[in-house]
């Protein structure tokens, strides 16, 4: 998970974690492309999308890049309509989102 709102990032790691996902979280996009080079168990990335320095879009597209297999889900409060460069695989929630949206789609891009 990354998220450069450090409450967010905290608050929705934990919840992920008591429902049975090991969680890696990183502050900011740079930080998240050395852990999913470094570990390769990362399977699914959860970003928010408007981050300062590397955007979540910019993110998704450089570890798409790395790791073709990776499962993308990028969250922002701007309407999906509204972000340029969204890649056709990465899969959009709105924020404010809620716990049980984030297993949904989660649960979705693990099993699909």
């Amino acid at each position: 998970m990354v998220d450069d709102d450090k409450p967010i990032l905290e608050v929705v790691s934990e919840a992920l974690a008591d429902e049975g996902y090991a969680v890696v979280t990183a502050t900011n996009g740079e930080e998240a492309l050395e852990r999913i080079h470094n570990d390769a168990s990362i399977d699914i990335l959860f970003s928010d999308v408007v981050m300062p320095g590397l955007s979540g879009v910019d993110l998704a597209k450089r570890a798409a890049s790395l790791r073709p297999e990776l499962k993308i889900v990028l969250a922002s409060g701007h309407a999906e309509g509204w972000i340029e460069g969204l890649p056709q695989d990465v899969h959009f929630i709105a924020k404010p989102y809620r716990l049980g949206e984030i297993l949904q789609t989660l649960s979705r891009r693990v099993d699909g």
